[in-house]
């Protein structure tokens, strides 16, 4: 029978110890990273969350304190009364290296079976088992400090919001299925069957109707649910740290957006930001970066060499242009020692795999280039070309031609790629402002335009009047912040005029009866007066994952799920019976065997 609590409460945890409490007596508690028994002498290293602190048994122990030592083992759960002693070999990796915990009174609180991994930070178990058994790889002090820093970042955010006048508001998490971009997890009612409720992909409607409600500056961690493809930077479910404010144009919202960054990064990181933070227009960001989010801590940014080539003799080249699209290149600095012919071709590939035709080179290895085109250049063609790229003698250069839709995107893609690969990114944290982003994209699936954004987004003002005329060159009041090359978040200032709204949503190719039935009640609510207002959604898990140096998004999710949406330890999604079926009036087709 496990020992009880009674008469010890902790007083210390592990790394609170420190060399001004020897002589002192203190309670500690956690779990046993490793006990080592000597004998007459017995250590055992106690865990918590805050680190590692050792207990010490020896022949001054008293008997039963000293046999009790020699029963723990691994991950048993523990409470030690003792002194506090300087130790005779000093451990300078842990905080508490220099002192040892001399234990008089040992209670074994709970006891463990041999777990199915070590648990450590430099741990080799796959991933997979370590999510079986979440609960336990939780205990290591790696994810533990990440999910302190989120609770940490989280803290932070109401403070500064709260200190800025804003107020937190709940939002429903069942709400009317509505397009958002990706599809909705839905909930099936048992009061009203064949209906459903949708989980909330963002609070967007809801804050903006608080806005129409007077509140005028909200705030809410919101919880957020989208059934999308997963990938490092993604979850099915998510947290946002959603604001709106009235009254204000996009200048007072990124004026507060950016506060909140300099705040948080003191009080979380210590370290200091300086505003105003940099901004690129998006036109700007894909034809430098070939990215709407892109990674600026580092240069290759891309030339057009469109005018150099447009009458060479390489067809690639001179029909892409005609075509209306051009003929771009990045260069890897001092990149042809690593990138052989070999490599080139696993570069070949990938940009085959975002959409490229090819991929155009030159390699400078010798006093003469190494050039894939050079037979089609003309005199001088080729020198142009490498002084426009600043291609030196030891750089690989990497061009693409075709429409700049697929041009800019896989040489932003290559860039990061071969930055990864030469090393050349720096630590640090770099945020920059994404304006000025197109209102409508083309959608060739539907061969209709789509809201960039959100179809409630505000077009610039000095681009109304190409709504009918010219669509795809209307920009909208829409913004998003960027860190290290990962979107934070995305916001803009709203359509308030009722007109306005109805004009954008027939942009869209919707009737009155679809905006009727998707939007109805926020369209009715304009009517009745609604002041000017804008926001934001920050990503609190993704800027969790950046401030905390981790490479995917489950290493700050106390419990994640993996690429199929699964969660391994609970086994959901499951099955549910029949009589939880038939009570939402539902039945299970299972997917015909191909």
């Amino acid at each position: 029978m496990a020992d009880t609590m009674k008469g010890l409460k902790r007083t210390h945890y592990c790394t609170e110890v420190t060399t001004s409490d020897i002589g002192r007596e203190v309670v500690v508690a956690g779990f046993t990273q490793k006990q080592r028994d000597k004998g007459e002498l017995v250590f055992i290293d106690l865990r918590d969350r805050t680190g590692i602190i050792q207990l010490t048994f020896d022949d001054k122990s008293d008997r039963d304190v000293i046999a009790k030592a020699k029963e723990v083992h691994m991950e048993y759960v523990l409470m030690a009364k003792g002194t506090v002693r300087r130790r005779e070999s000093v451990n300078p990796d842990i905080p508490t290296g220099e002192i040892e915990v001399f234990v008089t009174d040992l209670r074994i609180l709970a006891k463990a079976q041999t777990p199915p991994f070590h648990i450590t930070d430099d741990t080799e178990t796959n991933e997979e088992l370590r999510l079986r058994y979440r609960y336990l790889d939780l205990r290591r002090k790696s994810l533990q400090d990440n999910l302190i820093r989120r609770g940490k970042i989280a803290r932070a955010s109401r403070e500064y919001f709260y200190q800025n006048g804003f107020i937190e508001i709940d939002t429903p998490m069942m709400i009317k299925s509505t397009p958002e971009g990706a599809r909705d997890y839905v909930i099936p009612s048992r009061v009203h069957p064949g209906k459903f409720y949708a989980l909330p992909q963002s609070p967007q409607m809801y804050k903006q109707l608080l806005m129409i409600s007077g509140f005028d500056r909200y705030i809410q961690l919101a919880r957020c649910f989208r059934d999308e493809d997963l990938r490092a930077d993604r979850q099915p479910e998510f947290t946002q740290i959603d604001m709106e404010m009235s009254f204000v144009d996009m200048e007072d919202v990124l004026e507060i957006g950016e506060g909140f960054v300099q705040y948080l990064m003191k009080e979380v990181l210590d370290v200091d930001v300086k505003l105003p933070l940099p901004r690129l227009t998006y036109k700007d960001a894909m034809e430098r970066f070939g990215s709407d989010k892109p990674d600026t801590r580092f240069g290759m940014e891309i030339n057009d060499l469109s005018d150099l080539v447009r009458d060479c003799g390489f067809g690639v080249f001179t029909s892409a242009i005609e075509a209306g699209g051009s003929v771009r290149g990045i260069v890897i600095k001092n990149g042809a020692s690593i990138y052989t012919r070999k490599e080139i071709d696993k570069l070949t590939e990938q940009a085959k795999g975002i959409g490229a035709k090819g991929l155009a080179f030159v390699r400078w290895v010798d006093d003469a280039p190494n050039c894939s085109f050079a037979k089609f250049m003309g005199e001088g063609e080729l020198e142009a070309v490498l002084s426009r790229l600043g291609c030196q003698k030891g750089d690989v250069a990497l061009i693409v031609a075709d429409k700049n839709k697929i041009v800019l995107p896989v040489l932003g893609a290559l860039r990061l790629t071969t930055a990864k690969r030469m090393d050349i990114i720096p630590e640090g944290f770099d945020y920059l402002w994404i304006t000025e982003f197109p209102f409508f994209e083309w959608d060739e699936d539907s061969e209709t335009w789509v809201a960039m954004h959100h179809p409630f987004t505000m077009p610039m003002d000095e681009d109304l009047d190409k709504l009918d005329s010219n669509p795809g060159a209307v920009r909208a009041k829409a913004y998003d912040l960027v860190l290290n090359g990962v979107e934070l978040c995305s916001g803009s200032i709203r359509i308030t005029d009722f007109e306005l709204q109805q004009k954008m949503f027939r942009a869209l190719g919707l009737s009155d009866e679809e905006i009727e039935a998707k939007f109805g009640f926020l369209v009715d609510a304009y009517r009745y007066g609604a002041p000017p207002h804008g926001g934001m959604g920050i990503g609190l898990d993704r800027l969790a994952m950046i401030l905390c140096g981790a490479d995917n998004i489950r290493d700050v999710t106390a419990f994640p799920k993996v690429q199929n949406a699964s969660e391994l330890m609970s086994q959901c999604p499951s099955d549910i019976d029949a009589a939880q079926l038939s009570e939402l009036s539902l039945s299970i087709v299972k997917p015909e065997q191909e």
